[in-house]
């Protein structure tokens, strides 16, 4: 069965209206951000499990028909978004390495974004880089392009683990690219950091952490190695086992970056995301918040109107669906979600924060029964000091010792370190009917 018969058969192909769009828009709240995702990489990590498509280490986007034809086709589907209503105020090129693409190509999406969307002034614009795969000339024309925070997939400062995660840069890599961004002046850039990775020791991880600081990004990303089945780890490694770290010392790695690097001036502003009073980064907030936005290119999600769908996950599906959606007219339609996902999405996303989310706003959206059914089941966890409720009196916001009923104003949080580090167990309670 071809795409569009399938869509057709599961009811999908259904396109939104301009009215039932501006109705959406008014419940839900209209997309200011937008994530593009650009799936090329040189070869694929051993971890990975992202819609990539691995060309090589000669193809780039100035000589690659493969790229090149990618982006002719996310350009259509940016152009066929039907009636946006307000700029954007933020854009993240993700991948992937969006870094195999051409100055031009990168100038060519943001100005059909500027077309179809406007581009606040202020907007932040994001893209993810790995080292070893740009010039100082090709960023400096990234950052004429518009482009004014980078995130440097470095992952660890030791060769030995870079080539066992199958990595394309080694250590001289890195610090050459540092170089670059410093020499262009992009104003923020992001270090990526792994842990739990195989063979990885406590001091390891540690000079890992000594080595980013010294190297005073704006932004720092600590993720806990996830073994995923259908990647090269899942099928060599099992969660636990040696020669991935023990799940105690992975929690000792854990507390070790917060320690680290709050020590060091750095906000624990989310579960695995550091930055510099005034450095968080915006895109990435907005998932967290639980609010809309736009996604384009192949695998990418959006949450638009009330409903979430993601595009297909190889190019050949991905340029058959564009097509449909060209000849649609507009956007592929798809049910609202329900009031119940909503609620838990709202839980998941919002207690990654460092601020947790608002009792007020919880009580207003989901009700004070609601609220009491939270209650009930982070109690345990409470008394066991890793979920927090701050109540706000006189513009202090004060720490309850005890949560026999929530208040109507105030913070409910995961504590850092110890709530974020059991924030699944914490979840999972949430989550049960």
């Amino acid at each position: 069965m071809i795409l569009s018969e399938q869509l057709k058969a599961s009811g999908q192909n259904q396109v939104l209206n301009c009215s039932n769009q501006f109705e959406r828009a008014a419940r839900w709240g209209t997309p200011s951000s937008a994530y593009i995702h650009i799936p090329f990489c040189r070869r694929r990590c051993y971890y990975c499990d992202f819609p990539v498509s691995v060309v090589g280490d000669r193809a780039r986007g100035s000589t690659s028909g493969t790229i090149e034809q990618y982006v002719e086709v996310l350009c259509q589907e940016i152009k066929t978004t039907p009636d946006p209503i307000c700029s954007l105020e933020t854009v993240f090129f993700g991948g992937g390495t969006p870094s195999l693409l051409s100055v031009e190509q990168v100038g060519r999406i943001l100005e059909t974004l500027e077309k179809r969307f406007r581009i606040a002034a202020t907007a932040e614009i994001s893209l993810e880089i790995d080292p070893g795969t740009f010039s100082k000339e090709q960023l400096q024309g990234y950052r004429n392009a518009g482009v004014n925070r980078v995130s440097l997939g470095v992952q660890a400062f030791q060769d030995e683990l870079l080539a066992i995660c199958g990595r394309s840069h080694q250590l001289n890599d890195i610090f050459a690219a540092v170089e670059f961004i410093r020499k262009v002046g992009v104003p923020d850039f992001s270090l990526d950091l792994i842990s739990g990775l195989p063979h990885q020791n406590l001091e390891q991880w540690q000079a890992s952490l000594e080595a980013a600081v010294r190297l005073t990004p704006t932004h720092i990303s600590c993720y806990d190695l996830t073994i995923e089945p259908v990647t090269p780890f899942g099928r060599q490694y099992a969660p636990g086992q040696k020669p991935l770290p023990t799940d105690d010392t992975a929690a000792q790695m854990y507390r070790l970056a917060q320690q680290i690097l709050t020590t060091r001036g750095y906000e624990h502003y989310e579960i695995s995301n550091y930055a510099l009073p005034g450095h968080q980064c915006r895109h990435n907030r907005v998932y967290w918040e639980n609010r809309p936005y736009y996604g384009f290119g192949m695998g990418a999600a959006s949450y638009v109107g009330g409903y979430r769908f993601t595009r297909p996950r190889t190019r050949r599906e991905y340029y058959a669906w564009v097509q449909q959606l060209i000849e649609a007219g507009g956007i592929l339609d798809s049910p609202e979600l329900e009031e119940t996902d909503v609620l838990l999405e709202t839980l998941m996303l919002g207690l990654r924060l460092a601020e947790g989310l608002s009792l007020y706003t919880l009580k207003e959206q989901f009700g004070e029964k609601t609220l009491e059914k939270i209650r009930k089941r982070v109690q345990p966890y409470y008394q066991q000091g890793w979920v927090e409720v701050l109540e706000t009196t006189n513009g202090e916001a004060i720490a309850l010792p005890a949560i026999e009923k929530l208040p109507m104003t105030g913070q409910l949080r995961l504590t850092d370190p110890e709530g974020f580090l059991f924030s699944n167990t914490v979840l999972a309670d949430l989550f049960r009917h």
